[in-house]
């Protein structure tokens, strides 16, 4: 292709980048005289209609989109054969090249990758355009630092061929959302999913699954959520980790609406988390500028007769393409003949007379070199005495034997010795506590002066540590290592008092004395048990709370309130109601009556009647014809054994 001229106008200059489903050359609009890209269709989907209209009405509607992170689209159409579209041209690589030339990108390089990438997909978006094949190959990094995307509307249009390739797949497995591997459809959310797959491999330098097969990568994603970044390379912040979580949630509704929405996300978490602006550098091995390379080379074809797509190439059997080439001229060279404008070879260097030696200032020289090692020799030499005593003797000195001695003797011995102690307790199953079992290092043993020697003291036979309220397994397991024991699963128990998960009780229990090594169980708390309210209905508050106690259930609140049929300080009922269930430790409200019961005052004098009733805080109202406390009581409202409100009224009628 080489060397052709397409659609009349776009001449083929060099190849950037060969595909599944095209090949991209760099070229030149010959009517506008500037250089664009072109993209050449594969022969098999160029020959199918559908994938042609597709093709067609993709690019339509890519061009109608503008925006500094899309590849700009000019012109599309077929020559012949052959189905193409001309686009602008990127100088510069793409983000796979770049991460192959520099690895993984930190936070701050990486949001400066994906927001571009993530305003165009939104702008796409909008529009109701889904791209479907976000990836590195398509993300295109200019000289100049512009983030753009490219390859918008391919996919879709190979998914409604009907030919089959080898070479196309439909959607980089790598990248493939969920739904698109199970269903093989897609819409803006899937692009998101593809965005979150590419913001992980731009911070770690790898994809999240890997496999040896593209379809055992893309199924992969079904049964597994993408790690977080963090997981595979340090220092990835947080934020990231949430970012990648929530754009490549394998339940499309968990993710981001759209594009637009993880470009916002993205936003917020460079301003939290200060990130400073930073300018992508393209690759600088990349395959455009290689191509940009060749072209700047001596051309492969006469530019003064360009070929066409129809003259540049001959078919032969097989599909195999012959290249026309034209006549090369040989020339041959038999004579030696010599090259313009070699340099001269430089001038000899002047000729200089011998001059004989100062013998005399030789020999001088040679006494003062000899006496000169002869110090050295000697410096040497006593260096080395010093350092083999110090080494040998001066430096070290060796652990006193301290068997039989008391803990303050053995002390006094070692500091003798030029040595410091500490005191480490040794359990043991037959040295009662106190006694001195030995030190460490043992006895006899050459260390440095100085250095220090631990003195093993017997703490007797180890005993069950105590739990705490909140005593978690790992704290409780390493406890008993350090107390020798061996720690091992005892189930699990209720408890009112240790957390769910948290360790409820130790079998043997704290405090027991073990011999050495002995195995002790953890029981895990399962939390508190259920229990039943029991019925208090008339029973005293303290009878009350005896028998809720006596369950495990504790009052929390108790409301005095008028109960008719119920006697001042006697419960009325529970809150959970009786008979309910609860858990062991909570806490309940208990009702208690303030009834007051009306006693008998029927017969006594009206004095009597009143300062009873005035007693319990009643109040009296007395019906009489002459006012003296001196009458008796005929009768009485309420009657005796009924119950009124405390400060309620009793009405007396009384004679004379």
């Amino acid at each position: 292709m080489l060397g052709a001229i397409v659609d009349g106008r776009y001449r083929v200059d060099a190849p950037i980048a060969r595909g599944g489903m095209s090949t991209v050359y760099r070229g030149l609009d010959t009517r506008l005289d500037r250089p664009v890209a072109i993209k050449i269709m594969d022969p098999q989907f160029a020959a199918d209609p559908a994938f042609v209209q597709r093709f067609e009405f993709e690019a339509r509607a890519v061009a109608r989109l503008s925006h500094p992170g899309l590849v700009a689209v000019y012109d599309h159409g077929r020559d012949g054969e052959l189905a193409f579209l001309v686009m602008e041209l990127v100088e510069g690589g793409t983000l796979r090249e770049l991460l192959r030339e520099r690895g993984p990108m930190p936070p701050h390089a990486a949001a400066a990758v994906m927001q571009p990438v993530l305003d165009a997909l939104a702008v796409a978006h909008r529009a109701g355009l889904v791209h479907r094949d976000v990836k590195p190959e398509n993300v295109l990094i200019s000289d100049g630092g512009e983030v753009k995307i490219a390859d918008f509307g391919l996919v879709r249009a190979v998914a409604a061929s009907t030919t089959t390739s080898n070479s196309v797949i439909l959607g980089t497995a790598a990248y493939l959302s969920p739904e698109q591997v199970t269903v093989g459809k897609g819409d803006a959310r899937s692009d998101v999913y593809s965005a979150g797959i590419l913001l992980f491999e731009v911070l770690t330098g790898g994809t999240p699954f890997t496999g040896d097969t593209s379809l055992s990568i893309a199924y992969q994603r079904i049964e597994n959520d993408v790690p977080p970044p963090s997981s595979r390379i340090a220092g990835v912040p947080p934020q990231f980790d949430t970012l990648v979580r929530h754009a490549a949630d394998r339940n499309p509704d968990a993710r981001f609406a759209n594009a637009d929405a993880m470009a916002e996300a993205l936003r917020s978490v460079s301003r939290t988390l200060h990130l400073p602006p930073y300018r992508v550098p393209a690759p600088s091995k990349s395959a455009e500028h290689l191509s940009a390379e060749t072209l700047a080379s001596p051309r492969p074809y006469a530019p003064e007769a360009p070929r066409t797509p129809e003259t540049a190439m001959v078919a032969v059997p097989h599909g195999d393409v012959v290249r026309d080439a034209g006549p090369h001229q040989t020339r041959m060279v038999t004579t030696a003949t010599a090259r313009e404008n070699d340099p001269e070879p430089p001038p000899p260097p002047p000729s200089r007379g011998f001059a004989f030696p100062d013998f005399d200032a030789e020999r001088r020289k040679s006494r003062r070199t000899v006496i000169a090692w002869l110090l050295v020799i000697l410096l040497l030499a006593l260096a080395v005495g010093f350092g083999g005593w110090w080494m040998g003797s001066g430096r070290y000195t060796a652990v006193p034997a301290t068997d039989g001695m008391s803990r303050t003797t053995a002390e006094a011995a070692l500091e003798a010795a030029d040595l410091t102690t500490t005191v480490r307790g040794t359990y043991s199953d037959t040295d009662p506590p106190d006694r001195l079992l030995g030190t460490d290092p043992v006895a006899g043993s050459r260390i440095a002066k100085g250095a220090s020697v631990a003195l093993l003291v017997s703490l007797g036979q180890p005993a069950v540590p105590s739990l705490a309220a909140t005593s978690n397994r790992g704290e409780v397991e390493q406890a008993l290592r350090d107390r020798t024991f061996k720690p091992v699963s005892g189930g699990e128990a209720f408890s009112t008092t240790a957390a769910v998960g948290t360790v409820a009780a130790l079998d043997p229990p704290s405090g027991t004395t073990l011999p050495v090594g002995t195995t002790v169980k953890i029981v895990l708390s399962k939390g508190a048990p259920p229990v039943q309210v029991p019925n208090v209905a008339g029973a005293s508050e303290a009878e009350a709370r005896a028998a809720l106690e006596s369950v495990g259930i504790s009052v929390g609140t108790v409301d005095t309130t008028f109960d008719e049929n119920v006697d001042a300080g006697k419960a009325i009922a529970t809150d959970p109601p009786a008979g309910q269930t609860v858990t062991a430790g909570s806490e309940i409200t208990l009702s208690v009556s303030n009834a007051v019961p009306v006693p008998s005052v029927v017969a006594n004098s009206v004095g009597t009647a009143r300062n009873t009733l005035q007693a319990l805080g009643l109040k009296v109202v007395v019906r009489q014809v002459a006012q003296t406390d001196r009458s008796f009581v005929l009768s009485q409202t309420p009657g005796a054994g009924e119950r009124i409100e405390p400060g309620g009224t009793v009405t007396l009628v009384s004679l004379p």
